[in-house]
């Protein structure tokens, strides 16, 4: 073996160790300092000197880049997003939310952009209905919110499921496709919050048949081949 070829052998070594720790992954806790070095922080991470230290429980997956990939259900809201709830009790200044958050969510009325009796708030949505909102404000112990944005308002009828919200990109898919293909195979309109819920309304078997999917996605979203096997449940036709 010639010296070239050993250089070669040695750099395609050096390569593949450089791989091999890009996509690193290790279990953390919160505090636990994951890298040092000259890494940049990246979800759920915080900079601290030289250290990347880990914000929450998850998967480190360290880089040049640290991260944490979340591996509990707790929805974690951020400005903007889209959060599908119920009302859980009314006040003379707006309606109290369930969004399955660590806190409570609030919507004003006067995020609500039409007028509303502010005598009989209970007529335009009452508790125990569901809502679906935007994120316009987020803060330790409270988070707003506004329907102030299209598409959003009372979901009338269907059903509520709850699915582990770091699953909701698998649902959605690459640029709506999931959910368009089990929208169009159960003949049901579906909206999905950020935060882990997922409303469902249709005819009842299409509801039951959209509802396994979801929840199969749930389960399987770490698993290779699901859009087959997403396909195979619906008995979708190519």
């Amino acid at each position: 073996m010639d010296k070239e070829e050993k250089n070669t052998q040695t750099t395609k070594v050096e390569q593949t160790s450089e791989t091999n720790i890009k996509k690193e992954r290790r279990l953390v806790i919160p505090g636990e300092t994951i890298v040092s070095g000259d890494n940049l922080p990246g979800d759920f991470t915080r900079k601290e000197g030289n250290d990347v230290i880990a914000n929450r429980y998850g998967l480190a997956e360290i880089g040049k880049i640290v991260r944490i990939i979340p591996i509990s259900g707790v929805f974690e809201p951020r400005r903007g997003n889209s959060v599908i709830g119920r009302v859980s009790d009314i006040n003379f200044s707006g309606w109290q939310m369930e969004i399955g958050g660590p806190y409570g969510a609030f919507l004003p009325l006067m995020e609500c952009p039409r007028f509303i009796d502010r005598n009989n708030l209970a007529e335009f949505a009452n508790i125990g209905d569901v809502i679906v909102a935007k994120t316009y404000g987020v803060k330790k112990g409270s988070i707003d919110l506004t329907l102030k944005s299209r598409g959003l308002g009372v979901l009338e009828g269907g059903r509520l499921v709850k699915i582990n919200p770091h699953k909701v990109p698998r649902v959605i898919g690459k640029e709506g496709s999931m959910i368009n293909l089990i929208k169009n195979n159960t003949k049901t309109e579906i909206t999905v919050g950020q935060n882990g819920y997922v409303w469902i309304k249709g005819e009842q078997d299409g509801e039951d048949k959209a509802q396994g999917a979801v929840e199969l996605i749930d389960q399987e979203s770490g698993s290779s081949g699901l859009t087959e096997k997403i396909e195979k449940f619906l008995g979708a036709k190519k």
